[in-house]
């Protein structure tokens, strides 16, 4: 299965499915509001601000399997990154990604890019770049900033 088959919510509880997205270049991060790497969402706006006019999107869902540290709703999730980032890019529901209830999208990222010590997510801000085809293309660590991954991504785009 590939992403493009994959539906997943939006924060409003809205099936969205993921071929609406078909020829653009996605970043997916695994997200949380009480995390240390949370002033990421600064740096993930500051890159979708400047490379969305060219087939850019940053899908963002929240996750609360790292220490509870996405407690809120979806809907306190989103005023959170709003007010406090300026977050415009799309946010999702909150999802598990690791275990028995992860999400499908999960599942598919990780089999086709495998982290350094195996699958499993290990952490808050995970992300996966995904080419306009639908091939994940690189796997970045919770510790790789938006800045330091634009690199990669120009050569995506």
């Amino acid at each position: 299965m590939g992403i493009y088959d994959i539906t997943v919510k939006d924060a409003k509880g809205n099936d969205v499915s993921l071929s609406e997205y078909k020829g653009k270049v996605l970043l997916v991060v695994n997200t949380a509001t009480r995390c240390g790497f949370t002033p990421q969402y600064e740096g993930l706006q500051k890159l979708y601000e400047k490379h969305k006019d060219e087939g850019f999107e940053i899908l963002d869902f929240p996750c609360n399997q790292f220490a509870n540290q996405a407690p809120e709703s979806d809907e306190e999730i989103g005023a959170f990154c709003k007010g406090r980032f300026g977050v415009t890019f799309r946010q999702f529901a909150k999802v598990d990604v690791n275990g028995e209830n992860e999400s499908p999208l999960y599942t598919a990222l990780k089999s086709k890019r495998g982290g350094v010590l195996g699958n499993n997510i290990k952490w808050n801000f995970t992300k996966f770049l995904v080419n306009r085809e639908g091939e994940v293309v690189e796997r970045f660590a919770s510790a790789t900033t938006p800045e330091k991954l634009e690199k990669k991504l120009l050569e995506v785009l």
